[in-house]
């Protein structure tokens, strides 16, 4: 059975796992850089930073199923800010699930990478637009760009 619940301290290993190989899976065809992609982006220090609580997961839920954590997702004060699903599960409905809950909790706005088509897609087909709102992506020469949800 799936089900959504907030994060836990045990789950911080596979959260770093699926940020890190689903941000590698979505963004290394866009930015090109694989000393950032491989060598920056590791589970380990990441995972650390959730335990030193350098990072939080105070606004954080998974999906999971059959004791798998599948997906997560980050949201807090009317925005959603992540939304991730294990490269293995995508297709499988949690990312719509997750996008659903974090709806009923308040996100009413993301921002999303312009060039990541697939996640503008999956946006755009639960309800979000463009609002004209954009920004460089601290880093890097490429843009995100704010939607929101219609009603």
């Amino acid at each position: 059975m799936e089900r959504i619940r907030k994060a836990r301290r045990e789950d911080i290993s596979r959260i770093a796992e699926i940020l890190i190989f689903a941000k590698r899976t979505a963004y290394r065809p866009i930015f090109q850089n694989d000393p950032v992609s491989f060598g920056q982006m590791q589970v380990l220090p990441l995972a650390n930073q959730y335990l030193s609580g350098q990072l939080s997961l105070d606004e954080t839920f998974v999906w999971e199923e059959e004791g798998v954590v599948k997906g997560l997702a980050d949201a807090g004060q009317g925005e959603l800010r992540q939304l991730y699903v294990d490269p293995f599960f995508q297709g499988q409905g949690v990312g719509g699930a997750l996008l659903r809950f974090a709806v009923e909790q308040g996100a009413r706005r993301l921002w999303v990478l312009e060039k990541n088509q697939a996640a503008v897609r999956f946006y755009q087909s639960h309800g979000f637009a463009f609002t004209g709102g954009r920004r460089l992506e601290e880093g890097t020469p490429e843009y995100v760009a704010e939607m929101a949800l219609q009603h």
